[in-house]
């Protein structure tokens, strides 16, 4: 499938693994993939403030990624998800949430570490679930469209056609998939 990726489709998934291992997160998920998309201009037609989703995710990272809805289906509960980041945040320090799953380590990287040396780059870093969804969502939404190629419009529609916070946070920033496909189709 990574064959029928445009360069800008397949930089975007690249900068997606490259964000993830920025956040020294565990998965590449699908904020990632917004990140990524955000990073290289693709929204930029469609006016969007790049700091602004990029501050919203942000957010939805310090919450452990839960969206609007998971925090409704709680709230409904009686489970205050602001109470809880709160607390979590006062025992373990701001961001708490946000941080990533410990990495295994081996006598390599203890040794990296006790020399100064960061981590290699090529760490693989596996995509979730959800992940990878999109990237088979966006192989049928070009060919649904009749496109010979994945391209990062393609990608776009795919995260905003799938429920979770990268939809979410695009919603909240007016990119729906009709503006997408009106603003990016060439």
């Amino acid at each position: 499938m990574f064959e029928r990726f445009t360069q800008d489709a397949r930089s975007t998934v690249t900068g997606a693994v490259a964000e993830a291992h920025r956040v020294g997160a565990a998965t590449v998920t699908e904020e990632h993939l917004l990140q990524a998309l955000l990073d290289r201009g693709a929204l930029d037609p469609l006016g969007v403030d790049r700091a602004a989703v990029t501050a919203d995710l942000a957010a939805a990272r310090r919450r452990g990624g839960m969206s609007r809805a998971d925090e409704e289906a709680l709230a409904g509960l009686g489970i205050d998800l602001t109470e809880i980041v709160s607390r979590v945040e006062e025992t373990h320090g701001e961001g708490a949430l946000a941080s990533a799953t410990p990495r295994r380590r081996t006598l390599g990287s203890s040794l990296r570490s006790a020399l100064g040396r960061p981590e290699p780059e090529s760490r693989h870093v596996p995509f979730t679930q959800g992940a990878k969804k999109v990237l088979e969502q966006s192989l049928r939404i070009a060919l649904g469209r009749h496109d010979r190629h994945i391209a990062t419009l393609h990608l776009l529609l795919a995260l905003i056609s799938r429920p979770g916070t990268a939809a979410e946070v695009l919603a909240d920033h007016g990119v729906t998939y009709a503006a997408a496909e009106a603003g990016l189709a060439a």
